[in-house]
């Protein structure tokens, strides 16, 4: 059978792509796997243990795509390209992106850390970009808080209206004209 909660796990996330936190259910991946149904539980006690292990695979997905984004942002783009990944994944991964952030699931610690690696990754980022406009009196944890929210609150404007255009790059446009940067 080789990495069985492995191929359970993409399963998993086939059926939450195809039909939504809703129409997964233990026994439908059961039976889709090949396996009975008690041995789902030999793996994973519960749908919300599933769910937790699959929000972090997300959450590690989401950390990767971006350090990806920030390894190849242009000079002085390193908070617009975190913020522009943090919306693609949103948009590519919807039904992921979704469950990442279910309030069932979020707070369960295995979910909990995997999305802290993310933002202490942002957090880096933005203390590094702080750091490199001199500017060390900034709030780092208040902008890597604003940065993310913005990112998240964009994506899911967003996702509730389809066929619209994509706001990220209005709402880091509005944010650098409220706040510009201090001249003096």
């Amino acid at each position: 059978m080789g990495d069985l909660p492995g191929r359970l796990l993409r399963e998993a996330r086939d059926m939450l792509e195809e039909g939504g936190l809703k129409q997964l259910n233990l026994r439908a991946l059961a039976s889709r796997s090949g396996i009975t149904a008690a041995s789902m539980y030999h793996h994973y006690e519960s749908k919300r243990v599933l769910l937790a292990e699959l929000a972090a695979l997300g959450f590690g997905e989401l950390r990767r795509s971006l350090e990806k984004a920030d390894r190849e942002a242009v000079a002085g783009g390193r908070l617009r390209a975190w913020a522009t990944g943090y919306f693609a994944y949103a948009r590519a991964e919807p039904a992921m992106f979704a469950l990442m952030f279910d309030p069932e699931i979020a707070e369960l610690p295995v979910v909990a850390e995997a999305r802290d690696a993310a933002l202490d990754r942002l957090h880096q980022v933005v203390a590094e970009v702080i750091e490199t406009l001199g500017r060390r009196e900034a709030p780092v944890d208040k902008i890597t808080l604003a940065v993310w929210a913005a990112a998240h609150g964009a994506a899911g404007l967003s996702a509730a209206r389809p066929g619209q255009p994509e706001l990220i790059d209005d709402v880091i446009t509005g944010l650098a004209a409220l706040f510009p940067p201090n001249r003096s």
